[in-house]
């Protein structure tokens, strides 16, 4: 079973990126399942709407992860609950939060496990991510093998422990959020996939997506700023590809992928 993973969509560059690119990464990457972070993804850079995920799903995509930024456009209430391919952090309080935390996909008779969780420091301090996932985990696995999670979280010391705490439980844990694709793809021990953070998928030449400006004179200043989503210039598309036995549900493989609006895809 091969994954295609696609970090954080920023704003109208980040989707425009995917409606162009994605349909010429999935030929020549050739995926089974399209998985693809959305909670950056509206003009302002936060949350997601319904004609956005309707966009995303349109271009290809199998189904969408969310993050801290999954309540920042309200309309998402009115549409969370209606599909199952739209995933929020599966450790936002149980009771009283819309959505759910994780979905299954079908894969030529196989079912390929998506978990969305988020982590806790320098974060919201939601629910326990390890306890829960846990829990989860041991229930999907009478289910399949095969489960990935994308963790949304800042510290790579919290996302780096939560991949070694389910190595060889899970298929693959890739983090998202702080939008810089990192350099350490690599399989763990028992055979589960790991790499830090996938990257951003929008504006290639500002600050995490954001306007260079207001963010430079939030550090010089140290005044509250309104960071804007930067809509000029290239774009990048960034993200890994995963690969994973169908009976065991280990991970063979991981590779980063990166494009940009100057790369050619010839």
């Amino acid at each position: 079973m091969r994954i295609l993973f696609i970090g954080d969509v920023v704003g109208d560059k980040g989707v425009s990126m995917i409606k162009t690119y994605l349909p010429k990464i999935k030929q020549d990457v050739k995926p089974q399942v399209t998985i693809v972070n959305g909670e950056n993804a509206t003009s302002m850079g936060r949350g997601i709407s319904l004609a956005i995920y309707k966009q995303l799903m349109g271009a290809g995509v199998d189904v969408v992860t969310l993050g801290n930024h999954a309540w920042s456009n309200n309309e998402i209430l009115e549409f969370i609950d209606k599909t199952n391919r739209l995933i929020r952090p599966y450790n936002f309080p149980k009771d009283v939060t819309p959505g759910r935390g994780y979905t299954l996909v079908n894969v030529n008779g196989k079912q390929l496990a998506v978990l969305n969780f988020q982590g806790r420091v320098f974060m919201d301090n939601l629910d326990d991510p390890f306890s829960l996932a846990d829990e989860l985990i041991s229930r999907l696995h009478s289910t399949t093998n095969c489960i990935f999670m994308d963790f949304h979280a800042e510290a790579t010391s919290e996302k780096l422990a939560m991949a070694k705490y389910l190595d060889g439980k899970i298929s693959a844990v890739v983090g998202t959020h702080t939008h810089v694709q990192t350099n350490d793809a690599r399989l763990l021990p028992q055979k589960t996939a790991f790499l830090t953070d996938a990257g951003m998928t929008g504006p290639a030449d500002g600050m995490l997506g954001m306007k260079p400006d207001s963010v430079i004179s939030r550090f010089l200043n140290q005044r509250p700023a309104r960071f804007q989503v930067l809509e000029t210039g290239r774009g990048i598309l960034s993200g890994c590809v995963v690969d994973i036995d169908n009976q065991s549900g280990h991970a063979t493989a991981i590779k980063t992928i990166l494009y940009t609006d100057d790369q050619s895809f010839d």
